[in-house]
């Protein structure tokens, strides 16, 4: 698919496109759990970030390569000791240099059902402190931009990186427009494991809470599970640097992560198991019949889930009208219904003040397609 992203910035027109183009590479997904059986959690990836002639953020004595790698082994121990039948599988277990693209694919190819990539982060501050755990999404500050800046100029140091990468370039801000525009199928997972991590590190490894935060990082990006990317502190805060270096640091940390991992294993394996269904027993290829659907209908999509979310008021930030749909085996969860795109447009528009995320899905007589396929069939 040799389409180059940077060109399409620069033509409105060709928006739908790219949705459509950048959804295909990053979410191409290949579901790894049986609805009849009930969901588990069987394998992780855990992403030692940097390595080799990439060193990450350099303090006045450690690299980030260094203890990432650190902290994702003492992790994948905890794991591998203190929870039964989950397979931890590494991006490296060494000082080697691993392509993000490369990492990405270890988790893809192995049908990892979570990715967690661990950081150090850095700052021009010397007085940043403090932990973020991140989730694919844009950026909201332009503190989160430079640190998927950072992340993410690694693929400068990868042969053949303009073509692999679609001409991403990690350095320009136009180019993270792209993270407004794909739908991330795991949020709700991602932000739940994001969530637990951060409690974690907050009252049990005292750290200083930085949040959850949404950004832009293409190893999550190309990466076909829940997953999220950890900065563990700031090797540019002296204090936090000995922190980070010292066995006691790494081992308060990787426990921390751990925690979150076992209790977001038994959150989503008992959801699982009082919320399954047959997949037989829903209709995938006709996603609705009434006659008011029939025709070119858009639909604006606010979430999805592995897993059902009762349709309330609360659950869905006030919202009305909100219908929930079975597709590519995830539900998925939307407002509104029209034949006129504009409309539809406008609708989004407002929703996206609660979902900044939202995008427009398309159907035919009842059955999903392209944005572009129903754009050419009410054109014509």
């Amino acid at each position: 698919m040799n389409i180059s992203l940077i060109n399409i910035f620069y033509q409105p027109k060709r928006i739908i496109t790219l949705i459509i183009v950048f959804s295909f590479i990053c979410f191409n997904i290949n579901p790894v759990y049986s609805q009849n059986d009930g969901y588990k959690l069987k394998t992780v990836v855990i992403d030692a970030g940097h390595g080799g002639k990439d060193p990450g953020t350099v303090g006045l004595k450690a690299h980030e390569k260094d203890i990432a790698l650190s902290i994702a082994l003492k992790l994948g121990h905890y794991i591998d000791s203190l929870i039964n039948d989950v397979k931890v599988i590494y991006t490296r277990t060494t000082d080697t240099f691993v392509e993000l693209h490369k990492r990405a694919k270890i988790a893809n190819t192995n049908k990892a059902d979570l990715f967690i990539s661990i950081h150090v982060n850095g700052s021009k501050r010397t007085s940043a402190v403090g932990t973020s755990t991140h989730v694919l999404g844009l950026h909201r500050t332009d503190e989160q931009l430079e640190v998927a800046k950072k992340e993410n100029s690694v693929i400068l140091m990868e042969d053949d990186y303009s073509e692999i990468y679609e001409k991403f370039d990690p350095n320009s801000p136009e180019s993270y427009i792209i993270f407004s525009l794909v739908q991330n199928v795991y949020l709700d997972q991602s932000l739940d494991f994001a969530a637990r991590v951060q409690d974690q590190f907050r009252d049990r490894a005292n750290r200083v809470d930085r949040g959850v935060r949404q950004n832009g990082f293409l190893v999550l990006a190309r990466s076909t599970m829940p997953g999220v990317l950890i900065e563990t502190g700031f090797l540019t805060n002296h204090d936090e640097e000995k922190y980070l270096i010292s066995d006691t640091g790494q081992v308060y940390i990787a426990s921390a992560i751990f925690r979150a991992f076992r209790d977001y294993k038994s959150h989503i394996e008992s959801v699982s198991a009082v919320d399954s269904i047959s997949v037989d027993t829903v209709q995938e290829e006709t996603i609705f019949t009434d006659s008011i659907y029939s025709g070119i209908i858009f639909k604006v999509q606010i979430t999805s889930s592995k897993y059902r979310i009762t349709i309330n008021n609360d659950n869905f930030q006030g919202l009305d009208d909100v219908e929930e749909l079975y597709i590519d085996d995830a539900y998925k969860y939307t407002v509104g219904h029209s034949g006129d795109f504009d409309e539809i447009k406008k609708l989004q528009k407002k929703v996206k003040k609660k979902y900044p995320d939202a995008f427009i899905i398309s159907f035919r007589d009842g059955k999903k397609i392209p944005i572009n396929e129903a754009l050419k069939e009410i054109k014509n």
